[in-house]
This record gives C-alpha cells, sequence and structure tokens, in this order.
C-alpha cells in the first residue's frame, strides 16, 4: 500500500514538473514572438525591455525571468530564422544535380519564409548594420556569406551546364534574387490574393523565362558586369 502511495506521489510531482517546464517554455516562445513584432515595428534600438514587458503584459522584472536583456531576444529571433533557412537551402542541394531545379526550389524555400519568420526578415532589413557592430551577432555576416555561396555556386553551376547565361554576374543576380524575395516582406500580406507558393512560382516564371517576347534584345555588355 505504502508503496503504491509513494509511486503515485512520484509520477503526480514528475507530471506537475513537465507541465511547469512546459509552461514556462510556452510562455518564453511567447515572449519571443511578442518582442519580434515589437522590433519589426518599431525598430530594435528604438524598442525597450519595459515596452516588450507592457505588450506581454507582465512586469520588466520578470521580462528578465526568461532573459537577460533584449539583444538575447533578438538573438534567438534571427538565430532560428536563419538556421532554418540554412538548413532547407542545404537540404535543396540534395534534391537534384540540376542548377535550375535547385534555384527554383530556393526560391521556394525563400518566399515560404516570408509567413513564419516575418519579423525576422524585416529586422534583418532594418537593423543588420547595427546588430553587426557586436560580437554576439558576427553568426550573421557568417549566415550571409554561407548563403551567398550557396546560391553564387548553384548560378555558376547551372552557367557551367549552359543552363543559364555566361555574361551575368553570378553574385549581383544573387543579390538581386535575394532582395526581391526580402523585400516582399514589406507588402506581401497572409490571407491575400498571392501565398507564399503562388508567388514563388510567378518569381520563378519571370527569372526563368523572362518578361519580354522574341529575340534577345539586351547588349551582352549591359548585362556584363
Amino acid at each position: 500500500m505504502t508503496t503504491r502511495k509513494n509511486s503515485g506521489t512520484a509520477t503526480t510531482a514528475k507530471r506537475q514538473r513537465t507541465t511547469s517546464t512546459g509552461s514556462a517554455s510556452e510562455r518564453r516562445d511567447h515572449l519571443v514572438k511578442l518582442a519580434a513584432e515589437l522590433f519589426a515595428r518599431k525598430g530594435f534600438q528604438a524598442t525597450t525591455v519595459r515596452q516588450i514587458a507592457d505588450e506581454a503584459g507582465i512586469l520588466s522584472g520578470s521580462l528578465y525571468h526568461h532573459f537577460d536583456s533584449k539583444e538575447t531576444i533578438v538573438d534567438e529571433v534571427l538565430s532560428t530564422f536563419l538556421d532554418d533557412i540554412i538548413a532547407r537551402y542545404r537540404g535543396a542541394l540534395d534534391t537534384s544535380t540540376d542548377a535550375r531545379e535547385v534555384l527554383s526550389e530556393m526560391v521556394r524555400i525563400g518566399f515560404a519564409t516570408l509567413e513564419p519568420h516575418r519579423a525576422a526578415i524585416t529586422v534583418m532589413q532594418n537593423d543588420w548594420n547595427y546588430l553587426r557592430q557586436f560580437e554576439r551577432f558576427n553568426y550573421l555576416v557568417k549566415a550571409e556569406e554561407e548563403v551567398e555561396q550557396i546560391w553564387v555556386e548553384q548560378i555558376k553551376a547551372g552557367q557551367a551546364a549552359g543552363l543559364f547565361r555566361a555574361d551575368v554576374d553570378p553574385k549581383l543576380t544573387y543579390r538581386m534574387i535575394r532582395d526581391t524575395i526580402w523585400v516582399a516582406v514589406r507588402w506581401f500580406r497572409p490571407g491575400g490574393r498571392l501565398n507564399p507558393h503562388a508567388l514563388a512560382e510567378h518569381y520563378i516564371t519571370v527569372l526563368f523565362d523572362g518578361l519580354a517576347t522574341g529575340e534577345r534584345t539586351t547588349p551582352t555588355s549591359a548585362a556584363a558586369g
């Protein structure tokens, strides 16, 4: 009898600890999302810890129970985004040996981040130059360099295979593609006429098939970089 009671008590205590841990984790995630929205709307530098706490309906001191600074929060926002998209880009490299197919998939991946990582993308655009000054955010530059390398290598592979024009600059082309995708976060609205997948497919069509019909009229010297 005693053994059963002790066993039951231990089980109950374990369940309570698990529930408490789960609640704390959910609360932390909620705070990160609230802060991310504020950073995107007001700018990281202009957002204070007190404003984040007010948005969450808690005292500033309670926020410090979860995070030691607002830098820690934005760190989590950005690293989560970059870890996710880099992992997806790496995965795209395994989907095909055809550079056009790989680039198409990476375009889809980029547009697919507009909804789940909208705030992070906005912060990257608005506060990149400020954040990169600090050592703790050195990974931002390293992540950008890795992403650029992935794209540029695929563009070069497509040129070598005769799939893409040889007279376009790979790095410039990547940056134009990147900016087209990321700037879309400023006007794209979830639930609108086009979802991220439809946006991606439209852009892929324009990217590879172009806008003009008939013979190419752009002089090669104008496109070379």
